[in-house]
């Protein structure tokens, strides 16, 4: 899997071997997130739907569908875009489309990263989220 340079990476890169498939990962993510902070980040957290048949590609274009958009996007300041892959990330790919949306959110200031399996998200989560309230601190 080819990573950009500019997008930080949770998870270990150096694992190879048996783990569960992208979804199984993002499940697991959800209900971790759901159960850790069911009043706040459980509430806001979203995973658009952006793949699967195109049958109608055209008219979910106009509606707002945008090709790349990562797994987990939680609002707040900045916003939280996580794509998530397998553990074993040689048995995932990262489109172009991930990338582009990836670096574009990132050059307007969302936090954005790629995490390897379910503990790569909770780790990207748990980094994000104490950043935020860090900022609060500071103000």
């Amino acid at each position: 899997m080819k990573i950009p340079q500019n997008i930080q990476v949770f998870g270990n890169l150096d694992y190879r071997g048996g783990c569960p498939r992208e979804a199984a990962e993002q499940i697991t993510f959800f209900n971790w997130l759901r159960l850790a902070s069911p009043d706040v980040y459980g509430v806001i957290a979203t995973h658009i739907r952006n793949e699967g048949k195109r049958s109608n590609g055209l008219k979910h274009k106009a509606e707002g569908m945008t090709t790349g958009a990562p797994d987990i996007i939680i609002p707040g300041s900045p916003t939280f875009c996580c794509e998530l892959k397998r553990r074993d990330h040689t048995k995932s790919t990262l489109s172009d489309e991930q990338i582009r949306y990836l670096e574009t959110a990132q050059k307007t200031g969302a936090f954005c990263c790629v995490a390897l399996g379910f503990e790569g998200a909770k780790e990207a989560f748990l980094n994000w989220s104490k950043s935020l309230l860090l900022a609060l601190d500071q103000h």
